[in-house]
């Protein structure tokens, strides 16, 4: 299985306006390293929580289905389904018919689900025969972000800014 990332969110779950004022910093010497704490301290909570802050796209790739009815989809909230493809063995890509699945977007762990009387048609390419392609976040603005979630982006981007001396060279002298 691989989830590839294929066209990240167009904006942050907090801007840098906000993560300035949060840490009290009134200059812009400081911009490069507080704009890469944000984007940092966003994918850190996306792994952690297994939600996309912002809407973005994904691929999951399996080398073939699983047993059962159900693709379980890695991240919440989903909002779309793009395309769920198969791949023949000369990697020629067959899109299914969304009339096949049932997307729930509903479920804590979105996913796709066979319609009954319908078969997943098997993947000839031997790895990453199956794609599953999506959309998931709680939208394009950083509004949209439930506001728990904004606040761990905070207090995370705060927390890396004020520890940020270089560990090796402190246990070195100690």
């Amino acid at each position: 299985m691989a989830l590839v990332l294929t066209a990240g969110p167009a904006t942050e779950p907090l801007t840098l306006g906000e993560a300035k004022s949060y840490l009290r910093v009134d200059t812009g010497d400081e911009d490069t390293l507080v704009s890469s704490l944000i984007t940092a301290a966003r994918v850190h909570i996306e792994t952690a929580t297994g939600r996309a802050l912002i809407t973005q796209s994904w691929s999951l790739y399996l080398d073939t289905w699983p047993a059962g009815d159900t693709v379980p989809l890695a991240l919440a909230p989903l909002v779309s389904v793009d395309a769920v493809r198969t791949y023949d063995d000369q990697g020629v890509a067959t899109t299914l018919s969304a009339t096949d699945y049932f997307v729930d977007t509903v479920s804590q762990v979105p996913r796709v689900v066979r319609k009954s009387g319908q078969i997943w048609t098997p993947p000839g390419q031997v790895a990453n025969g199956v794609e599953i392609a999506f959309t998931a976040g709680y939208g394009a603005n950083a509004t949209d972000v439930p506001e728990p979630l904004r606040q761990a982006v905070r207090l995370l981007v705060a927390h890396w800014f004020e520890t940020r001396e270089d560990r090796k060279s402190t246990r070195l002298n100690s």
